[in-house]
Formats: C-alpha cells, structure tokens, sequence
C-alpha cells in the first residue's frame, strides 16, 4: 500500500477581494507519497528529534511537551509572530534548531523515495459561480486522477490510501461524498481502481506525513504566486513529482484553469530542468 499525505495552501475562497486588501491568487493542494514500509523510519527520525528538542526545553524549564504540541507548520516556520501566537514549542527553538526541522522533514522526500504530485488553480481565471467547496474539490479531483494514473503505471498491484488533515466537518463530509462517487463510477476521464474506499481524516498535530504535505504545499504556492521558478525549496521538490516511465514529461503538477499564464510555466520550468539534468547526466553540467 502506498500512503498519500495531503494539505493545503493559499485561501479556498474564490474571490480574490475583501474590504481591506486584495487576496493572492493561488491555491494549492498537494499530496506526497510513500510505500507503507517507509512511514516507520519516517515517523520515527522527525519524531525523535522533535522529541530531543523537546527533552532539552523541559530540562531547561520552558515546559512539558508531548508529540503532539510540537507540530511543525510553514507559516509557523516563517513568521515569528505566527510562531509566537500559536507555538510555543517553535518559539522556544533556536534559528539553527527551526533549521534542522526544516531540513529533516526536506530530507525525508529523498530519503523515503516519495512522490509528489501537485493542484495548482490561478483563481484569476475562475469562472463566477465558483465556491470555496467546489474549488477544493476540483483540486482534489485532479490529484486523485494523478494518483490513480500513478498507481497504474508504477505499482499496479498496490492501493493508495488518502490521508488528510480534519479540517471542519463540512469539507471532510464533501471530501467523502465526492471520493464515494468515484469509487462507484468513476469521473468522466477514468475508473479510480488504486484508492481504498474512504480518506483518512486526521489532525494535523499528529501526523508528521501531512505536516510535510504542508511545507510542500507552500514551496509550491511560493513558486506560483511569485512566478519564480528557481525559489529554493520548490527546486528541491521538483525532482520527486510524478514523471511519466520515459522521463519526457511530469504528470505531477497540473495547472487550472488551462487560460492561467501559470500553465506556460509550469511546461517551461519542466523543460528547463529536463534540459540541465540531460547535460548534467551526460557531463556537461
């Protein structure tokens, strides 16, 4: 079996104004993968540091954390404020230990050999009638016609089990609905043979899979919204999205609507890296 972390990033909402301040454009939802033998060295290597850093704050009289208090999340990792209001695990943290976080969770995605795949809606080029629930589901829709396709090529014989964060009791029961009524028939493109029959709904705070699944989906937020292909972080990722068996072009990230500007580059961020690892393989690089 193969585990799918998902998680979100950017506003659900459609609507790109308030009264206030104009709100971005992008929203992302992304999943990564991993066999099932892999979620244990996972699990255990970014616990055991949260629990060591954990173990030196108690000693030093900052408090008592368990597991679950030392969740680490993107927006935390980068404003302190955030970090101030909502953690006090982080905030008790070095820059040089919130730094080794980020590296092992970032590490894992090679460590683990997991996949990652990627929705990407410009909601500069929605039509009117769409809602903050429709708008995740399509993004949803297109990772799990990813994740299917995935399965089918490179590992027919396994299933894929979704695992989400719980987020509010209405998303959760349109995420089911929606996942049921493929499972039964399937969308308009294909049959979903791949995935087990229901998400896995579960908080944030102890699951160390989605945890990444949210630093991930930032980096790729990140890259879109400033259209800045060669941010660190995403550059790092790009390696690990779904590549189809010939190595010519990547399923894993899909950009909607197909009149986004953002379409264009993605195709040229995929060309460009292929054309600097065929020169790098061939020593040329």
């Amino acid at each position: 079996m193969y585990f799918f972390y998902f998680d979100e990033s950017g506003s659900r909402s459609p609507s790109l104004e308030m009264s206030e301040h104009i709100k971005d454009h992008i929203y992302v939802v992304l999943a990564v993968g991993m066999y099932e033998r892999q979620w244990r060295p996972f699990e255990l290597e970014i616990s055991n540091l949260k629990l060591k850093l954990a173990d030196r704050l108690s000693k030093e009289g900052v408090g008592s954390f368990e597991l679950s208090d030392c969740e680490v999340k993107s927006t935390w990792l980068r404003n302190p404020s955030g970090r101030a209001k909502n953690s006090k695990f982080l905030s008790a943290l070095s820059q040089s230990e919130l730094q080794s976080i980020t590296d092992i969770y970032f590490d894992q995605v090679t460590k683990r050999n997991t996949v990652i795949m990627a929705s990407v809606i410009d909601k500069r080029h929605l039509f009117e009638t769409m809602t903050p629930e429709r708008l995740h589901n399509k993004a949803y829709e297109f990772l799990l016609e990813r994740i299917e396709h995935y399965m089918r090529q490179y590992h027919p014989k396994h299933q894929a089990l979704i695992v989400m964060d719980d987020t509010s009791k209405q998303l959760n029961r349109s995420v089911a609905m929606q996942h049921a009524l493929f499972q039964r028939s399937g969308n308009r493109n294909m049959r979903f043979n791949h995935i087990v029959e229901n998400p896995f709904f579960t908080r944030s705070e102890l699951s160390n899979g989605v945890q990444l699944a949210d630093q991930l989906a930032y980096n790729v937020y990140r890259c879109f919204r400033d259209e800045n292909p060669i941010y660190v972080y995403f550059e790092r990722m790009l390696p690990h999205f779904y590549i189809d068996p010939n190595g010519r072009s990547m399923h894993g990230l899909k950009v909607w609507p197909e009149s986004s500007p953002l379409v264009n580059l993605a195709r040229v961020t995929w060309d460009k890296y292929r054309e600097n690892k065929n020169k790098s393989d061939v020593g040329l690089g």
